[in-house]
């Protein structure tokens, strides 16, 4: 912006000031959401408790609470069935996807307001659910112990982000609504990043592979079974870390970076900066326990080549 054009701004936001006045106002969304507590959650302040977030189908949308009790485990507690953890179901105001930001404030709510073990967070949902699942987790792979879609799909770009999130993806072979494709293909392009991911394909099931899925109780076992990955470090040897001292070029703006090796282990430098890289195997290192970050050195026969750094988004370098 030149000179000339920010003064004009500057008087146009000045006159303005002076023939209006402003008031503070607020806009508050509203979301509705069924919540089940464990029958001993109020005996025992104490205790924190595993969740389970479900999303349920595009034919629960809308502003009548009491569908989201069609299916899955609302569905299961309305007829008597106890769960020993606490299930949010929140409802989508519309039928055509759900949103990842509300999602996660509401989340961050409950968190707030009842005593969650936020190690034990788990999320699950069906057809337009499973959809939501696979996409709030891609946006937000630090929340979650692990995940359960069933029946959905979505966008394979960023299943990196689940390389540390058990998965159990659900899919009826003869749905002709959502095809069975569309669960393959991100199983497929998360078992690229993660070898934890299961897929159960029901044989004779079509579109309603919720049923099937919901009613059994090995699914709650599977997921009460995870907690939320934190890197832990592991000794690494010293001659193995020498090897990936050196200059690397890359990223998103062809910035470099030193990766040095010091007394107390390998340090990366970008610009003045100096990042301790936490070993959590031979070739992935950590900034921080608990945030999904890490560097993965990658190797053309035996030398080192370059490294991937995981983070918010992916970026590629390569050693010079």
């Amino acid at each position: 912006m030149n000179f000339r054009l920010c003064i004009i701004i500057t008087f146009i936001c000045i006159s303005a000031a002076t023939e209006a006045q402003q008031t503070a106002e607020k806009f508050v969304q509203e979301t509705q959401y069924l919540l089940s507590l464990p029958a001993q959650y109020n005996s025992d302040t104490s205790q924190r408790w595993p969740l389970v977030l479900f999303l349920h189908g595009s034919g629960e949308s809308g502003h009548d609470l009491q569908k989201v009790k069609a299916h899955g485990p609302p569905e299961l507690v309305e007829k008597g069935k106890s769960f020993p953890f606490i299930i949010v179901s929140p409802q989508s105001d519309v039928p055509n996807g759900w949103d990842a930001d509300l999602l996660y404030k509401l989340l961050q709510d409950v968190k707030h307001k009842y005593r969650i073990d936020n190690n034990k967070i788990y999320l699950t949902g069906l057809s337009m659910g499973g959809y939501g699942t696979w996409s709030l987790a891609m946006k937000h792979p630090e929340e979650f112990a692990a995940i359960a879609p069933v029946c959905g799909g979505g966008d394979t770009t960023e299943t990196w982000k689940l390389r540390n999130i058990p998965v159990w993806c659900f899919h009826g072979a003869k749905d002709n609504v959502v095809l069975p494709v569309y669960s393959e293909n991100l199983v497929r392009a998360t078992r690229r990043f993660n070898p934890d991911v299961k897929f159960t394909l029901y044989p004779e099931a079509n579109h309603n592979s919720w049923d099937l899925t919901y009613n059994n109780d090995s699914l709650y076992t599977w997921m009460l079974s995870h907690t939320k990955y934190r890197y832990r470090e592991v000794p690494v040897k010293e001659s193995v870390l020498k090897t990936y001292a050196g200059r690397y070029v890359g990223g998103f703006d062809m910035d470099t970076i030193a990766i040095e090796m010091t007394k107390d282990g390998l340090v990366a430098k970008p610009g003045r900066d100096i990042v301790p890289l936490k070993p959590a195997s031979e070739n992935v290192f950590f900034l921080d326990a608990d945030k999904p970050m890490d560097v993965r050195f990658t190797k053309t026969g035996n030398k080192v080549s370059g490294f991937v750094f995981y983070g918010d988004r992916k970026e590629v370098y390569r050693k010079l």
